[in-house]
């Protein structure tokens, strides 16, 4: 048997909702339809997704197979809303995406002033992390990129638009955010650090939270942890332009570290007229101006 995507979709929604019924109505099929497709499934995987029969608690491999599907829906969503913005926009579409900290300082302005320019072009945002973002540049699912590439990919063009300090990302009321000495990576031993994607790129960081238990790969999730006051991370600076009111950073005494922010693009896509024309506007943006002020 083969997983098909409507099988994942069925499970995702009985996992979720915790009852047949309830994923049945919203799908509109029966509740003994669906619990064919969750019985097939298991069949196939040969292991149980359901701790029990009342589908309201999941095992460790449907835990697992939640999450991968989570991801799969939300691409194969993306892809067919793609397909039919293409289909329905009179001169296309193009699909760009960004990273949390970088989205909120370019797309009001930059998409309103594109569309103004191309009427007949329609535009899909995205907010993803540097490695989603490269893994659907490489797929092609994403015309433009704005992300910290941790290297060259084959196909892509990277122009640089900023770097950034890494430092410490805290709630505003955090005793380290207005503690008067200066702040040493040796000051992380005593706080409960959350890990993270960019941070574990840097040696000295790595070893500084060598002891630290929780990770997480999001940035918006990192930066909710934080702003309840418990948690800190390291992270570059305009991270804190996400919730500049209740998110404060603070640099380093003994960490140089910078995130090198480049603007991505398909070499295959570049020749497009609106792709290079959302990309012109995109390097237009006085990056330098933006990074150095929380809420740009």
């Amino acid at each position: 048997m083969t997983i098909k995507i409507e099988m994942l979709r069925a499970f995702a929604i009985v996992a979720e909702s915790g009852t047949l019924a309830e994923a049945a109505t919203r799908l509109g099929r029966t509740p003994s339809a669906i619990s064919m497709t969750l019985k097939g499934l298991e069949e196939h995987l040969g292991q149980r997704l359901f701790a029990t029969d009342r589908k309201n608690r999941l095992t460790p491999l449907g835990e697992y197979v939640l999450d991968q599907a989570r991801r799969e829906l939300q691409q194969f969503d993306a892809t067919i809303r793609a397909i039919e913005g293409f289909a329905t926009a009179p001169q296309g579409l193009i699909q760009v995406a960004a990273v949390p900290s970088v989205a909120g300082m370019i797309f009001p302005q930059v998409v309103g002033a594109f569309l103004a320019r191309h009427p007949g072009v329609s535009v899909e945002i995205r907010d993803m992390d540097s490695v989603s973002i490269l893994e659907a540049l490489s797929r092609g699912r994403i015309d433009i990129g704005v992300a910290a590439p941790a290297g060259p990919v084959r196909g892509v063009r990277a122009v640089p638009l900023f770097s950034d300090a890494f430092g410490l990302i805290m709630a505003r009321d955090h005793p380290l955010a207005t503690r008067s000495a200066p702040l040493r990576l040796a000051d992380l031993g005593a706080q409960q650090v959350l890990r993270n994607e960019l941070s574990d790129r840097i040696e000295a960081v790595r070893e500084a939270t060598g002891t630290a238990r929780m990770s997480a790969l999001n940035t918006l999730t990192l930066t909710a942890m934080v702003r309840g006051g418990q948690w800190v991370t390291v992270l570059p600076s305009t991270v804190i332009q996400i919730d500049p009111e209740r998110l404060a950073f603070r640099a380093f005494e003994d960490l140089g570290e910078h995130r090198q922010v480049d603007l991505l693009m398909r070499e295959d896509r570049v020749e497009r007229e609106e792709v290079s024309d959302f990309a012109a506007m995109v390097r237009a943006v006085d990056w330098d101006q933006r990074a150095k002020r929380p809420g740009a």
